[in-house]
């Protein structure tokens, strides 16, 4: 059971070693993506001019309501394409209903994103939290072992308590690496849906 405890304890240490090759201008950013704080518009938006539009799209129902399920990643990308499609093929002003579109997809986008950044900046403090306290309590851990006589009781205590300590830890890692790929997923959603409504409105 220590040895058992002693390794899991290493190795949920040495997987923090990540965290000392983070981009110095982002000392909590866990990915090995660099981090982009925002997206930009040059990067995503080769259609006309959208400083007219700006916030507007927020005072149209219709449009505010087709941002949602667009921005919405449970929507599928081609759901998402045709909805496009048959709301600007229905449009009066199918560039003005474009531009807003987009405007409404860029901000809602961006926002989304950035609440991804954050939240991934948030669980790497907890870790490293974490990690300090599996170091403590492993210390702490060898010092009983090495007592005379030695306390089974809180040997066996604290050996649990590591043991749970180290799965959540592991756990948060493999959830770390997985949401590290969202933010590059919506660039590339944003992307493809403002390259539709430019193939719209053209």
């Amino acid at each position: 059971m220590r040895y058992r405890v002693a390794i899991a304890a290493f190795l949920a240490i040495a997987a923090t070693s990540g965290f000392c090759h983070a981009d110095p201008r982002y000392p909590d950013w866990p990915c090995t993506q660099a981090k982009v704080p925002e997206i930009s518009l040059a990067a995503v938006w080769a259609g006309p001019p959208l400083d007219d539009v700006s916030d507007k799209w927020k005072d149209d129902a219709k449009v505010s309501a087709l941002v949602a399920k667009l921005a919405a990643r449970r929507t599928p990308l081609e759901e998402a394409q045709k909805a496009i499609t048959e709301y600007l093929n229905a449009a009066a002003d199918k560039t003005g209903s474009g531009k807003l579109l987009f405007a409404g997809l860029f901000d809602s986008l961006n926002a989304q994103r950035s609440q991804v950044l954050n939240g991934l900046e948030r669980v790497t403090r907890k870790q490293r939290e974490a990690a300090d306290k599996i170091r403590s309590d492993t210390l702490a851990l060898h010092a009983l072992q090495g007592e005379t006589p030695p306390d089974q009781a809180k040997i066996d205590d604290l050996g649990n308590q590591l043991v749970w300590q180290t799965r959540i830890f592991e756990d948060r890692q493999r959830v770390i690496k997985f949401v590290c790929e969202v933010p590059t997923a919506i660039d590339q959603r944003l992307f493809a849906l403002g390259r539709t409504i430019q193939q719209e409105i053209e």
